[in-house]
């Protein structure tokens, strides 16, 4: 045991299992259970009240539908995914109680049948939801048992055979179109208890009332009554004629007695219905070679060799010929029923997809069509039937039963497998003419595999339309007299035939485009070679790959009824019929919802005209009010309902919009702090680009320095030349003013003895000491000239030692100056601007020293001032550049000892800027524009200070004057 499904409290009387095997129904008296076979487990459960009990609830084949029917005869359609109510079928008009208690479905589900205590069986058709038929049974009849359907391979899941079981033991089988009975088993005598049907249909097992089962064979039961009639037309056969005399024994077996006369079938009164029992299959008899033989004496041997011998069968007597070949039932009433169905929905817009200008011609092709699709669904689906049909309809247009006919023969025959892979081309045939063309040509079969070519191409266009495209009229007749007079493979060999056939054409195309047109229109191509291509086809071909292997031998329409035609997927088809039913049934509605509106409208009209219907009127108006004052209240609840949760989906989208500003203010902060520190890195790169800027500049002054300073150098050594010569003319002029001054003191003498000898006169004596005194003068100014000469040639000697020591300073200071270089070029750089303006100062400077050199020059000349020595300017210009160097590298006390060591070495050098001497009434100085650079240099210095220290920490780690660490920065 599997599992132990409990909850019925009462029997179980039915067993329901869904197509898919998931879901189980079961169904007692109170109740029914809906279990879930994966896991064993109740789903739901189909409560009713007491009064009302359940007589089988089961699902429909082919969906998802549940139909619950009770014992008030109620029936019930339910959804089995949501178990909603689908539909209720209506209750007979007649109100008559049927008592419903066996029930069969057809396996498309289209058709119900019921029937209970009464001798009546009721037919639903659920597609509409009505009473489609009633079938009365014998008066014998009181009440029905079990009902059930006999399906067949070929009637497309919509059985046409009902088993009717009564209470009297006797199950008969009715036909529910034409309400005839077809056979019926058992009898009073021993009768069945119950019966059970084969799923292919063709036996039927019972129980009978002794206990015994009996098995029946559906197909030798229903012989007789399915035995077509015989022919019509009949031919005499000619004992004079020349094949006679070749085998006698063959020409007696085909003989033929002469009677028009049709075979006895049971005769079946309206009032009592005949019973036939066939309990034993009939003995087999004996095996005749029936494939070759053709109504009227004609047969197929004979019809080859008059083929093979002209080519083709006679103008005059081709359609006798091919009706005999095709052995053509003619069931006029199976057509009839066919035709009264009218035309097919798929086909009623025929004119449209296939504009014919013949309308007689387009009419029987529409009818031709829908009788085929009201034979078998699939051809309602079929976009190429038309295509195929077409040449058919155009030869057999006068004979419309004989038209449709030929193309069931066609369909059922020569289109074999042409519908297992419905929508989609049939692969399996294509695949076959494939395997016989690479077979026999593999060349071409390259060839069209190199340019993207498949049997879908080059096969199929002339499969479904039957070579009507590629071939005239008569090549076409000829081709379907081999085709008819031959096995239903011969046509995929005439396809292969007409491929190698035409092959030189096929090897010169290359475009896939060519290859479509090229079998889809009309090529020079001679049909007597192709048909003889085809017969060698057919007899070169290997046995393992011969289609014939798989296409089973000619079967003719059967007489009476066609067969039913179900090769095809049935699921696809049946799908896509419910959609247009279901859509026509819309369309229905539709109008007749219009045509209620229209009469609805009608009615409103002529009671607006009416006096007396206004009061009406008036008070369905009230309760109309009435009635909408209480659905605006009822609108006023949900409404004021839809607010609150309005108000808690705001509180909601508020929450989530707080959520949003805050994790967009996280977004923004996080924003902001990276751009600040793009900003500082920005500002950092800044800083280094000023930083290297500044070392260029500073780098251009030192240069500029060093040139100074050569031009100084070169200043003073011009200086010292030039104050050697003025020096040698001063002494010349002082040695000249002395021998004046002693010429004079003589002269002088000679005049105070002169006037001392004559000291008459008071005025001379005045005269002689004043002259007295400016002597006594011009010897003091002498001795003092005498003295500053002397003391002027000891500070020349003083000089010349201290000029000594300069050099030697000059040349560590050289050397320091290539140390300074090397740092220099690491420091900041001025902007270029400043580099010209200090250039600029530095010419100005050049220029006012010139003008001072000329102003020395005159005051020289005039003997106003003192003597200025060149020494005293290089010192000076050495301090200055001395300075310049202590104040880049910081270092203090190195300047301080500089400062001493040179105030030690010069204790009396005089400058040109020296206030000392009291003699010099004017002061001029050489390094006025020099004090202006050192001062602007001092505040760009402390500028680059203050930025330095806003950034001390990244300053001190990149500056390159991190290499000396005794360097003070100010």
């Amino acid at each position: 045991m599997v599992s132990w499904m409990r909850g019925h409290d009462s029997s179980v009387t039915s067993i329901s299992v869904h197509s898919s095997g998931r879901y189980a129904i079961t169904t007692s008296s109170d109740t029914a259970q809906l279990w879930d076979l994966d896991t064993f487990q109740r789903k739901r459960k189909l409560n009713v009240r007491q009064s009302v009990g359940i007589q089988k609830v089961f699902f429909l084949p082919l969906s998802n539908t549940i139909l619950s029917c009770f014992k008030d005869d109620s029936i019930f359609a339910w959804e089995s995914d949501t178990l909603s109510c689908k539909y209720q079928l209506p209750c007979p008009e007649d109100g008559s109680k049927m008592h419903y208690n066996a029930f069969a479905i057809t396996r498309d589900g289209r058709i119900l049948a019921a029937g209970g205590k009464s001798c009546n069986v009721h037919l639903w058709c659920l597609d509409s939801k009505q009473l489609y038929r009633i079938i009365q049974l014998p008066a014998t009849v009181r009440s029905v048992r079990q009902l059930e359907f006999l399906p067949d391979s070929f009637d497309g899941c919509s059985s046409q055979v009902l088993g009717v079981l009564s209470q009297d033991g006797i199950m008969r089988f009715i036909n529910i179109h034409t309400c005839k009975l077809i056979f019926d088993i058992g009898t009073h005598d021993d009768g069945i208890v119950t019966s059970s049907i084969s799923t292919n249909g063709r036996y039927i097992a019972s129980i009978m009332e002794n206990g015994s089962v009996n098995l029946y064979n559906v197909q030798v039961l229903t012989r007789e009554i399915n035995k077509p009639p015989p022919p019509l037309v009949k031919m005499v056969d000619l004992s004079k004629d020349k094949d006679s005399t070749v085998n006698k024994t063959s020409v007696s077996s085909e003989k033929v007695r002469i009677s028009s006369g049709r075979t006895c079938r049971p005769w079946k009164s309206k009032d009592e219905i005949v019973k036939t029992r066939i309990l034993r299959p009939e003995t087999n008899p004996a095996c005749e070679n029936k494939e070759n033989e053709l109504p009227s004496g004609l047969n197929k041997p004979r019809m080859q060799a008059l083929l093979k011998g002209f080519g083709e069968y006679p103008t005059k007597y081709r359609m006798f010929i091919w009706r005999s070949l095709l052995q053509l039932p003619e069931n006029h009433a199976a057509f009839s029923s066919l035709i009264d169905k009218g035309t097919h929905s798929q086909y009623a817009l025929l004119h449209q997809d296939y504009p014919i200008k013949s309308r007689k011609l387009l009419r029987v092709l529409q009818r031709t069509l829908s009788s085929l699709a009201h034979w078998s669904a699939i051809f309602g689906e079929t976009k190429y039937l038309p295509l195929l049909a077409f040449p058919f309809v155009k030869l057999f247009q006068n004979n419309q039963l004989i038209c449709f006919e030929v193309v069931a023969t066609v369909l059922t025959n020569w289109c074999q497998h042409w519908f297992e892979y419905f929508p989609n081309p049939p692969i399996n045939i294509l695949g076959m003419i494939e395997n016989v063309l690479v077979h026999h040509d593999k060349e071409l079969v390259q060839h069209l595999v190199n340019h993207g070519v498949t049997a879908q191409i080059y096969a199929w266009p002339l499969l479904e339309t039957l070579f009507s495209e590629v071939l005239t009229r008569e090549e076409w007749l000829k081709l379907f007299d081999n085709v008819f007079s031959n096995h239903p493979s011969f046509l995929l060999m005439a396809v292969v035939a007409y491929v190698i056939s035409s092959r030189s054409p096929l090897l010169y195309c290359n475009q896939k485009d060519d290859f479509e047109y090229f079998f889809h229109h009309r090529n020079n191509l001679d049909i007597n070679n192709m048909i003889k291509e085809a017969y060698h086809l057919v007899d070169a071909t290997p046995a393992d790959i011969h289609p014939q292997r798989l296409i089973t031998d000619f079967v003719p329409l059967t007489k009476g009824q066609y067969p039913i035609f179900n090769k095809y997927p049935k699921f696809i088809v049946d799908y896509q019929s419910q959609e247009r039913e279901r859509i026509r049934q819309e369309e229905m509605e539709y109008l007749r919802e219009r045509q209620l509106t229209h009469e609805v409208e009608t009615e409103a009209l002529k009671r607006r005209v009416e006096d007396e219907a206004w009061y009406q009127q008036q008070k369905l108006l009230r309760g109309a009010e009435e009635q909408r004052r209480k659905l605006l209240k009822e609108e006023e609840d949900k409404l004021l309902h839809q607010r609150q949760r309005l108000a808690a989906v705001k509180r909601e989208l508020k929450l989530k919009e707080l959520q949003l500003l805050e994790a967009a203010r996280r977004r923004f902060l996080k924003y902001q702090q990276e751009q600040r520190k793009m900003e500082l890195k920005r500002l950092d790169d800044e800083i280094e680009r000023k930083m290297s800027m500044r070392e260029r500049e500073t780098a251009t002054v030192v240069q500029d320095v060093e040139i100074r300073q050569m031009e100084l150098e070169a200043q003073r050594r011009f200086f010292e030349q030039k104050l050697a010569k003025e020096q040698e003319a001063v002494t010349q002029e002082l040695k000249g003013e002395l021998d004046t001054n002693r010429r004079k003191a003589d002269l002088e003498e000679q005049m105070f003895w002169r006037l001392m000898e004559n000291k008459d006169d008071l005025k001379d004596q005045k005269l002689l000491e004043e002259s007295l005194a400016q002597a006594d003068r011009l010897c003091l100014e002498t001795e003092l000239k005498i003295q500053a000469l002397n003391k002027q040639k000891l500070d020349d000697v003083d000089r010349g030692k201290c000029y000594d020591k300069v050099v030697k300073l000059a040349e560590d200071v050289k050397e320091k100056e290539k140390e300074l270089l090397d740092v220099i070029k690491d420091l900041e750089t001025r902007k270029w601007a400043d580099v010209s303006n200090r250039r600029a100062q530095l010419e100005s400077e050049q220029h006012e020293t010139s003008v001072l050199d000329n102003q020395r020059k005159c005051f020289l000349q005039t003997g106003m001032v003192q003597e200025v020595h060149p020494e005293d300017v290089l010192e000076d210009e050495n301090d200055c550049f001395e300075k310049l160097c202590n104040l880049r590298l910081g270092s203090s006390e190195r300047n301080s000892e500089q400062r001493k060591t040179e105030d030690q070495q010069r204790p009396g050098n005089v400058c040109l800027n020296d206030v000392s001497s009291s003699d010099s009434s004017a002061h001029f100085s050489l390094d006025r524009g020099r004090a202006d650079l050192d001062l602007r240099e001092r505040i760009l210095i402390n500028e680059v200070r203050d930025l330095r220290q806003k950034l001390a920490s990244q300053a001190r780690k990149h500056h390159p004057m991190a290499r000396y660490p005794d360097t003070n920065w100010t």
